[in-house]
């Protein structure tokens, strides 16, 4: 948001999804978190190392999440034992080549939240 930290990611997503669990509601704030999956080697902060904040993980193999630690913004999550990057897809600069197939974690979502389109839907992560 405030663009004082940079990453690049190859335009070589694996899937894309929104996301209704707690965690990602409460992250973000808002009623689920639109993400674009991705090996982790092919993301890479370019500036503002020194910006970034890591939240969780603090066992080995635990996800984390990557955000700004000056405005807050959530820019990806490291998940599958560091094997794979969640990309928060509001964070791209430029479109990526995928869109959300599918939500997972409907079991939780927000009850104040419809979901309005003709996405498949998902209880838990199929």
């Amino acid at each position: 948001m405030c663009g004082s930290v940079a990453y690049e990611v190859e335009d070589a997503f694996r899937y894309a999804l929104n996301c209704h669990c707690t965690d990602c509601r409460k992250a973000t704030g808002a009623a689920f978190k639109p993400i674009a999956g991705i090996e982790a080697e092919k993301l890479s902060i370019i500036s503002g190392h020194d910006n970034v904040l890591r939240y969780g993980g603090g066992a080995p193999g635990e996800s984390y999440d990557i955000h700004c630690k000056l405005c807050g913004s959530l820019l990806y999550s490291i998940v599958q034992k560091g094997t794979r990057a969640n990309v928060s897809l509001g964070t791209l600069t430029d479109a990526p080549s995928i869109k959300p197939t599918m939500h997972i974690f409907v079991g939780s979502k927000a009850p104040w939240y419809e979901i309005t389109d003709d996405l498949p839907q998902h209880e838990r992560f199929p």
